[in-house]
């Protein structure tokens, strides 16, 4: 099955707030979207919307294939040394090769050390080195470069790029630069309520 993701008419209202309305998106394999925009215009409250955790306030969304999420939920056990944590959603998720996202990640001197103890940007490297045990065609990235330095932010896009390359999609939604294969860029604000 081609890995597919269609949102139709999508409006979001956050409380009283409707914070944007009419967003429309097809994506198919190998597909590259940065959703930009300030903070606070909705690119997180989307992406989660996609993802199934939100319901839109009108509109719909559809997919086909597996969506992995990656937002600032890490949802690694804290209290577990990294190693654990990660093994826990390899035998979830159905890991056959857990070695090469520690490899590509630069996690291996990690594995002992408490989740609670990663800096910002190494729990950010665990939240992506889960995404890419999970195997899954379809990428949600909200802010994904954050808290990452310059070496692992390249490392990442070098990521993406072969995830989109082999038929992926990736989405996702940044205040910053990312470098995408030939992305579709799309400013949030012009669906601004």
């Amino acid at each position: 099955m081609q890995p597919r993701l269609v949102a139709k008419d999508i409006a979001c209202r956050r409380g009283e707030r409707l914070l944007f309305r009419g967003f429309s998106l097809t994506c198919d394999e190998g597909a590259a979207v940065h959703v930009t925009g300030a903070n606070g215009i909705g690119k997180s409250s989307l992406i989660r919307i996609l993802a199934g955790l939100l319901h839109p306030f009108t509109g719909s969304v559809d997919h086909a294939g597996a969506m992995g999420l990656v937002d600032e939920r890490l949802a690694l056990d804290a209290n577990l040394p990294l190693g654990k944590a990660l093994a826990f959603w390899e035998a979830l998720d159905g890991c056959t090769h857990p070695g090469r996202a520690l490899e590509l990640l630069q996690l291996d001197p990690l594995m002992e050390v408490p989740v609670r103890y990663l800096s910002t940007g190494q729990k950010k490297r665990a939240a992506l080195a889960r995404l890419l045990n999970r195997n899954c065609p379809i990428w949600l990235l909200d802010e994904p470069l954050n808290g990452l330095d310059s070496h692992a932010q390249a490392a990442f896009e070098a990521l993406i790029a072969q995830h989109c390359a082999g038929g992926g999609i990736a989405i996702v939604a940044s205040h910053q630069p990312i470098a995408l294969p030939a992305p579709q860029v799309i400013q949030l604000a012009e669906y601004a309520a």
